[in-house]
C-alpha cells in the first residue's frame, strides 16, 4: 500500500537523525521515492518539502535535496540575557547562542522616527513620541538566522553610542547601564507564524518555512521599560530553551 507524504518524511527524518543520512548527504530524489514507496510524484515532492520546511533539508537548484549541514542554534533565553558573564562583561548576548561560530551583523540601519502605537504603549511614551530604531540582520556561518528591530526612547539614548551602528562591547544593554538605565528584568512574548514575502526573502527562507516572532521588553530596577525588541527567527534552525524555577 502506498504511503503518505508524512509517512515518507517520517522515515527519511529517522534516517537523518540516526546518522544514516549524514549532513550534506543527498536525499533520495522524487523518482527514487516514487519507485521505493509506490507513490505519485506529487506525494514524493510533498515528503521532501516537509523536511525542507522543518529545517532538516535544503534544496539545491538543479541538483536535488540535501541534509542540511547547518547546526541548530540553541537559544537559552535565561542565559543569553544574564548580566554576569554576558553583556555586563562586554560580551555580546549572541555569545551564549553561537559560542565560537562565525557571526556577523549586516543591513544595520539606525534612525529616529515616531514610535508605532503599540511600542509607545509599552514604553509608556506619548503618542508620536520619537524613538531610536535599530534594525539589523544576524548571520551565522553565512546564513541569515534572525532579523531584529529595537525601539528605545529617543530622549534617553539620542546622541549616545546606542544611536550609532556599533554600540560597543556589551551592546545596547551595557550602554543603557552606563546611562543609569540598567536592564534587570525582561519579558518575552512568542508566537509562530508564516512570514510575509519580504520577511521570507530577507531570511532566505524556503517556501513554507515558518518563523518565530519574539517581542522582548527590557525593564530597569524601578520598572521603567527602556527597550522593545522585535525579533524574527527562522523556525527551522532554532531550539528554544527556558529554565524555569518551580
Amino acid at each position: 500500500m502506498a504511503e503518505s507524504a508524512r509517512q515518507i518524511a517520517d522515515e527519511l527524518r529517522e534516517r537523518i537523525q540516526s546518522g544514516e543520512l549524514a549532513p550534506g548527504a543527498r536525499l533520495p530524489g522524487e523518482p527514487a521515492l516514487v519507485r521505493e514507496y509506490g507513490v505519485a510524484k506529487e506525494t514524493a515532492r510533498r515528503a521532501l518539502t516537509l523536511l525542507v520546511t522543518e529545517g532538516l533539508a535544503v534544496r539545491k537548484r538543479g541538483s536535488g535535496t540535501y541534509v542540511r549541514e547547518f547546526r541548530p542554534i540553541r537559544r537559552v533565553a535565561n542565559r543569553r540575557l544574564a548580566e554576569e558573564g554576558g553583556w555586563g562583561s562586554g560580551r555580546s548576548i549572541w555569545a551564549a547562542d553561537v559560542g565560537e561560530r562565525p557571526l556577523s551583523v549586516t543591513d544595520v540601519k539606525v534612525y529616529e522616527t515616531a514610535a508605532p502605537d503599540h511600542v509607545a504603549r509599552v514604553l509608556d511614551l506619548p503618542e508620536g513620541a520619537p524613538v531610536v530604531v535599530r534594525d539589523r540582520l544576524f548571520v551565522v556561518e553565512g546564513e541569515p538566522v534572525q532579523a531584529a528591530v529595537s525601539y528605545l526612547p529617543a530622549e534617553l539614548v539620542r546622541d549616545t553610542a546606542i544611536a550609532r551602528p556599533d554600540t560597543g562591547p556589551g551592546g545596547t544593554y551595557a550602554r543603557l547601564a552606563e546611562l543609569g538605565l540598567k536592564p534587570v528584568r525582561f519579558t518575552e512574548e512568542l508566537r509562530a507564524r508564516m512570514p510575509g514575502q519580504a520577511e521570507a526573502e530577507r531570511l532566505h527562507l524556503a517556501e513554507g518555512t515558518p518563523v518565530v516572532e519574539i517581542w522582548r521588553t527590557a525593564f530597569t530596577e524601578d520598572g521603567r521599560a527602556v527597550e522593545m525588541n522585535r525579533m524574527l527567527l527562522d523556525a527551522g534552525i532554532y531550539v528554544m530553551e527556558y529554565h524555569l524555577d518551580g
